[in-house]
């Protein structure tokens, strides 16, 4: 992309007087471009916003399908545990994605405290007689098949549209 400024220098005559030449966007599209020059970060933080959501979305309605589905095929205390994990699952997914947020503002890297969850709840499983370990941890992958799912689409997605452009 051309820089609005780089337009005006090239076609602007060189001056040896000291009077600072500014340069002034020429075209509509310069003016375009430089407004989107401004705002990347809040459109950037718009487009991660509605990511999450979308994700949280996909997340949420997994779980629900999963849930009702061990509870039809297995019993109500493994659709417990699933759930149980599925909602460590949902945490994990809302702790990294404040965890994003706060990068490069307040933080230069993710911090690794997220795991401590997943450690936890394994352990409380192993500690206690109702909980099953095995449920709860494929419950909390039901974020990850969330991604699966959301990378698969979005490939199809581009396929999909470069077939269709001539």
């Amino acid at each position: 992309m051309q820089s609005p400024y780089l337009a005006v220098l090239v076609s602007s005559p060189v001056s040896l007087s000291e009077e600072q030449i500014v340069p002034t966007p020429t075209t509509e599209q310069d003016t375009q471009a430089s407004s989107e020059e401004k705002q990347p970060a809040s459109s950037s933080m718009q487009e991660f916003y509605q990511l999450y959501q979308e994700l949280l979305v996909i997340t949420l309605v997994l779980t629900g399908v999963i849930f009702i589905s061990v509870w039809v095929s297995y019993s109500l205390n493994i659709a417990l545990n699933y759930l149980l994990g599925a909602c460590a699952g949902v945490l994990y997914l809302r702790m990294l994605a404040k965890d994003v947020e706060r990068l490069g503002t307040e933080k230069q890297k993710l911090s690794k405290t997220r795991l401590a969850l997943l450690v936890i709840l394994i352990l409380l499983a192993s500690k206690l007689k109702q909980l099953e370990i095995m449920p709860i941890f494929l419950g909390f992958l039901t974020y990850k098949a969330t991604l699966i799912i959301y990378v698969v689409r979005v490939a199809f997605i581009s396929d999909s549209t470069k077939l269709r452009q001539p």
